[in-house]
């Protein structure tokens, strides 16, 4: 082989003095492809005073850590347990939010009757938590409300605070915002010549735009952002950053995370106004897990599977709460959730909330055409490690790279080394097929610049087998 086709580093052709000279060539060590860990953020509000300063990202690794950064009961403190809770081994990290100025924090009443003619225990559960107190014999409905309300105040975790008066406790949801509004609530008491009676939360208004937020950790490389608000504004704003970080020239591919407890109706409008191939949406009608614990987890299930390609089918979103038997979704409502852009979940054997298929928000093209070239999130996801494993090689290989005639077929050949390698994985299929499609060329207007066409048949999911039975007598 001609000594040309060797090129040095460090040793200058110049040199005169004698000596055997050698230096290490790093760039040909990695013939593998990259490592696919999933990066997740947690976009949500803190609360006041707490120790981490809003809009500072900073990493999260317990349940306990999140309540002492963001205060207990916060939006952050409880999406950070669910995420963890759902996937322990998680790269998490977190950017807090303050209330909007002008938000409203959402409130409910929950009105007691009395006095008690037994012994027993009422108690309120907020969320998917619980919080109770006993009731002595002949105890009144003043004392009850004011016991009950110390119980709530003094729980590690509640999403809210209470304040009673004259045998009514008024709930208020710790961070201002209309996602307050979607805590539930209810009541419970089972001691004779006791009742009580529980409203909605409402009138929360006002949640604090994310944009601030999202600018802050722009250049972070977070695969997977969560946040806990389903309106089209905010979701609006967080596909705006995705689709910057995301793009062409900053190629730190993302995607986006809400969830969903309300109508079908409602989820699927709303997940027609985002209509993102970077964005899913979890629907669980009924629950009384928090929306933003619901997103938590999705998003960290998510973050568990590496293999950008496989579906998430049937994974379990560990510790939220089945909704009851009458609001689950039915087989068609499924179908219906599917086929307008909402990931429906699922509750599964042993009571395990789980998904059904993971799909984003994009079911129509620019021109308002039917399109399902993005219609599952395993496509986006791989499309993203697709692209990582050949910029890698590429850095890898051609650090400093003088574009001759030879370098084209140096390239190209890169490319297809690193196609088949995804081929192996069942990332992607066909290669040897779509080869002549594979073409690296020179730019006609940059003496300095190479173009590649890269074709990339990803593999699919195995979402539906049908098999018909042919009954011989």
């Amino acid at each position: 082989m001609s000594s040309a086709n060797i090129s040095f580093d460090t040793l200058p052709s110049s040199i005169r003095k004698p000596g055997k000279y050698f230096e290490f060539n790093t760039r040909l060590a990695v013939r593998t492809l990259p490592a696919n860990v999933q990066r997740v953020l947690i976009v949500a509000q803190v609360n006041v005073g707490c120790a981490q300063v809003p809009l500072t990202p900073v990493d999260v690794f317990s349940d306990f850590e999140a309540a002492l950064l963001f205060g207990p009961g916060s939006q952050a403190h409880l999406m950070a347990r669910a995420a963890i809770t759902a996937n322990p081994y998680l790269r998490l990290s977190a950017i807090g939010l303050a209330d909007d100025e002008a938000g409203i924090a959402a409130t409910c009443t929950a009105t007691f009757t009395g006095p008690a003619a037994g012994l027993g225990v009422v108690g309120l559960t907020i969320g998917n938590q619980n919080a109770q107190t006993a009731v002595t014999l002949g105890a009144t409905a003043t004392a009850i409300a004011s016991g009950l309300a110390d119980k709530v105040n003094t729980h590690p975790s509640l999403p809210v605070t209470a304040a009673a008066l004259n045998g009514v406790i008024t709930l208020t949801a710790r961070n201002k915002g209309a996602a307050g509004n979607s805590i539930p609530v209810s009541g419970q008491a089972a001691v004779d010549g006791v009742t009580v009676a529980v409203t909605a939360m409402a009138n929360g208004a006002t949640d604090p735009d994310i944009t601030q937020a999202l600018a802050a950790v722009f250049a972070d490389g977070h695969h997977i952002i969560v946040t806990p608000y389903a309106a089209q504004e905010s979701l609006n704003n967080l596909r705006e950053h995705l689709d910057a970080v995301s793009h062409a020239l900053e190629q730190r591919g993302a995607i986006g995370v809400y969830a969903h407890t309300g109508t079908l109706a409602a989820s699927t409008t709303l997940a027609g106004l985002i209509n993102s191939g970077r964005i899913t949406g979890a629907l669980l009608p009924g629950s009384v897990s928090l929306p933003w614990e619901i997103a938590a987890a999705y998003a960290a299930v998510i973050a568990s599977e590496e293999d950008p390609a496989r579906p998430l089918n049937t994974l379990a979103l560990t510790a939220i709460s089945p909704p009851p038997v009458k609001k689950r979704l039915s087989r068609m409502e499924q179908e219906a959730a599917l086929l307008n852009g909402v990931t429906p979940l699922e509750v599964g054997p042993g009571e395990k909330v789980q998904i059904v298929r993971a799909i984003t928000t994009y079911t129509l093209d620019p021109q308002g055409v039917e399109d399902i070239a993005l219609l599952d999130l395993t496509t986006i996801r791989t499309l993203d490690y697709v692209r990582k494993a050949m910029r890698e090689r590429i850095s890898l290989r051609f650090p400093r790279e003088k574009l001759s005639g030879r370098t084209q077929a140096k390239v190209r050949s890169e490319l297809i080394d690193v196609a088949y390698k995804l081929e192996e994985l069942e990332i992607l299929e066909e290669v040897k097929a779509n080869l002549p499609g594979l073409i690296v060329e020179r730019d006609d207007q940059d003496p300095n610049r190479l173009n590649a066409k890269i074709p990339a048949d990803v593999v699919n999911g195995l979402h539906i087998f049908t098999g018909r039975i042919d009954l011989l007598l």
